[in-house]
């Protein structure tokens, strides 16, 4: 595929939108903005090239890219307010990563239209956790979890995370305000726990789709393996400019009602990925 100016109109101007979206949602709810990315990618994709067996790793990979910028560009204003809990993050460092490089073996041995579907189912679960604000309310301990069970919710939470292309900050959200932490603390946190999984996400995509660049066709122009270099561009530049706008929104609006604005726009995603992948 040549890079001519007509062709990439088109999916500049969606690439920009999607990075206007994403990063405010990445700065509202501390989820990364993957649960805008993969899905936008999946549609745009198709006008890039490539051969469609690759799309839902290139659209996954370029989501972590993405996620890199929108959410140290929400974690930095979050610092601002001083509503990152440094210490959490610490705990959980270690874990993510060993979590994030299985998610990336699994990603690497499956299939693209299994990917979908593993993108949809947990795109649902976690719908629940915006439609039922509920959740977000209830406190069953003081205190964080201990190392054991930190270990396993945090490489859990990598190896959910790098599969699906998002920034675990839903997952993270839960269980920061079952622990007592409040919801903006919370989302705060999530940003940077964003960061952590997207950063060694990324690498990995890049690495395991490495191979595919040799396949003629195989993979969209500006693939750098399963990342399109220029869609991560474009949708990461937008993104810059709406995190900050979502981070102060946060503060400002009631959650509630954004929160079930958000959980239907991930039930009408998730249903779109199963539309994708089983070709109803």
């Amino acid at each position: 595929m040549t890079f001519a100016s007509y062709t990439w109109v088109l999916p500049l101007v969606a690439l920009l939108a999607a990075g206007l979206f994403a990063g405010f949602t990445a700065g509202m709810f501390g989820v990364g903005g993957g649960f805008v990315v993969v899905p936008a990618m999946l549609l745009i994709l198709p006008l890039l090239g490539g051969m469609k067996g690759e799309y839902a790793h290139v659209a996954i990979g370029t989501s972590a890219a993405t996620i890199i910028v929108s959410s140290i560009r929400a974690v930095r204003a979050q610092m601002k307010r001083g509503a990152v809990e440094w210490d959490i993050l610490k705990a959980w460092a270690p874990w993510l990563v060993i979590g994030d490089a299985i998610g990336v073996y699994l990603a690497g041995k499956i299939d693209g239209t299994v990917l979908k579907l593993i993108f949809a189912t947990g795109v649902m679960l976690m719908s629940i956790m915006f439609i039922v604000p509920r959740l977000n309310r209830l406190v069953i301990s003081e205190k964080m979890p201990g190392p054991v069970a930190t270990a396993a919710i945090a490489g859990g939470l990598g190896v959910f995370s790098s599969l699906l292309g998002i920034g675990g900050g839903t997952i993270a959200i839960t269980v920061m305000t079952l622990c007592s932490r409040t919801i903006h603390r919370a989302i705060a946190t999530a940003s940077g726990i964003g960061t952590l999984i997207a950063i060694p996400t990324a690498i990995g995509f890049a690495i395991i789709g490495w191979p595919h660049m040799a396949k003629v066709g195989a993979l969209p122009w500006g693939s750098l393996g399963f990342i399109n270099v220029p869609a991560a561009i474009a949708i990461a530049s937008m993104s810059i400019l709406t995190a900050p706008l979502g981070v102060a929104a946060a503060h400002r609006l009631p959650p509630a009602p954004l929160k079930m604005v958000f959980g239907g726009y991930l039930v009408v995603i998730s249903l779109f990925m199963f539309k994708s992948a089983l070709k109803v």
